[in-house]
C-alpha cells in the first residue's frame, strides 16, 4: 500500500515535470515597452529671405508655412525664398510634447546694426502650447516655426544671425 501510494506520488511528479517543460516555450510577459525617448533634431533654421528697407524700417515675417510679408520701408526681393525654421521630433506612443521658446531675441549684422526676432509661432500653437506626437515610433512628427523681424530705420546693410533656443518636454 505504502508502495502504491509511493508510485501515484512519482507518477503525479514525473507528469508535473513534462507538463512544466511542454511549457517552457510559452511565455506570459507582456512585450517591452517601447522607447520613451524624446529625440529632436533642428532640420531647417528660419530664413526671411533677402529684402531692403527703403529706410524708415518695418518688420519681415515669415509663418510657419514660409509665407513672408513685410510692414513699413521693407521691401522683399524678388524670387528671394523665405523658409520657417523646421524640427523633426520622434517620440513614441502618442505622447504629448510642450514647446516653449523665448519670445524674442536678437540677431547681430555683419555691419554693426541688430534686428529683434520675435518667435513663433509654431504649427503646432504659441509658446507653451502642448501636441501629440504620432503614435508610430518611426514616424517623425514636424514642427514649423515663424518668425517676425523687427527693423530699425536706416539699419545697416548686411547679413544677420543669431540663435533661438525652443525646449522640448514630454508631458
Amino acid at each position: 500500500m505504502k508502495r502504491a501510494k509511493l508510485n501515484r506520488f512519482f507518477i503525479k511528479l514525473l507528469l508535473s515535470v513534462i507538463i512544466l517543460l511542454s511549457c517552457k516555450g510559452v511565455s506570459f510577459a507582456q512585450p517591452a515597452l517601447p522607447e520613451r525617448a524624446l529625440t529632436v533634431a533642428a532640420t531647417q533654421g528660419l530664413y526671411f529671405g533677402k529684402f531692403y528697407d527703403l529706410g524708415t524700417g518695418g518688420s519681415v515675417s515669415v509663418d510657419w508655412q514660409g509665407i513672408r510679408t513685410t510692414t513699413g520701408s521693407i521691401v522683399p526681393a524678388p524670387n528671394s525664398v523665405a523658409r520657417p525654421a523646421i524640427f523633426e521630433v520622434r517620440l513614441c506612443q502618442g505622447r504629448n510634447v510642450a514647446i516653449t521658446y523665448a519670445p524674442t531675441t536678437i540677431l547681430s549684422g555683419s555691419n554693426g546694426g541688430v534686428f529683434t526676432l520675435n518667435i513663433g509661432p509654431t504649427e503646432k500653437g504659441i509658446n507653451g502650447a502642448s501636441f501629440t506626437v504620432e503614435n508610430n515610433c518611426n514616424f517623425i512628427t514636424v514642427l514649423r516655426v515663424g518668425g517676425t523681424l523687427i527693423i530699425p530705420g536706416n539699419a545697416p546693410p548686411g547679413f544677420y544671425s543669431g540663435n533661438f533656443e525652443i525646449s522640448f518636454d514630454q508631458q
